[in-house]
């Protein structure tokens, strides 16, 4: 298993079949989805798990003067409970940390009952609302701040 920077283009199955899942869970205008092309940008870094040259989990982080926005956080069920996600997480964590960014940032939805554990667990909190998004009661904010004497722990 190994977590690298892919192109968000190799990843398109993945990122068609979250998109499938958020639009059963959430309305179009609830569903804040960045486009492969948007994760192309300069400030986009996407990672992938990769297994056997496969690759089996997504995500991404969106790198602002400020702050990092996690996104595209994804594992599909026939591979959770791996610990991919947390591996993923842990990868863009240093990446920003490596940037001398301390603040990350995200936005899912009430529904994602499993995703907002694993959130509180690596040590996000709730928090309002950043960036351009709306108040949207379908939309929780999450905030996590890192440190550099725990990179080494990531």
């Amino acid at each position: 298993m190994e977590i690298r920077r892919i192109n968000p283009k190799d990843a398109e199955a993945l990122i068609a079949e979250l998109d499938e899942y958020q639009s059963r869970l959430y309305p179009s205008g609830s569903c804040h989805l960045d486009s492969i092309e948007t994760l192309q940008q300069e400030n986009v870094y996407f990672y992938g798990a990769i297994e056997h040259e496969r690759i089996v989990a997504i995500g991404s982080v969106k790198v602002f003067a400020d702050y990092g926005e996690l996104k595209r956080i994804y594992v599909p069920p026939s591979q959770r409970r791996r610990g991919l996600a947390q591996k993923i997480i842990h990868q863009l964590e240093t990446l920003l940390i490596e940037k001398n960014i301390h603040t990350v940032r995200l936005e899912t939805g009430p529904f994602s009952k499993d995703a907002i554990a694993l959130y509180e667990k690596l040590g996000y909190s709730i928090r309002g609302k950043f960036g351009d998004y709306e108040d949207d009661p379908l939309s929780t904010f999450m905030e996590k701040q890192l440190h550099a004497e725990s990179r080494e722990a990531l």
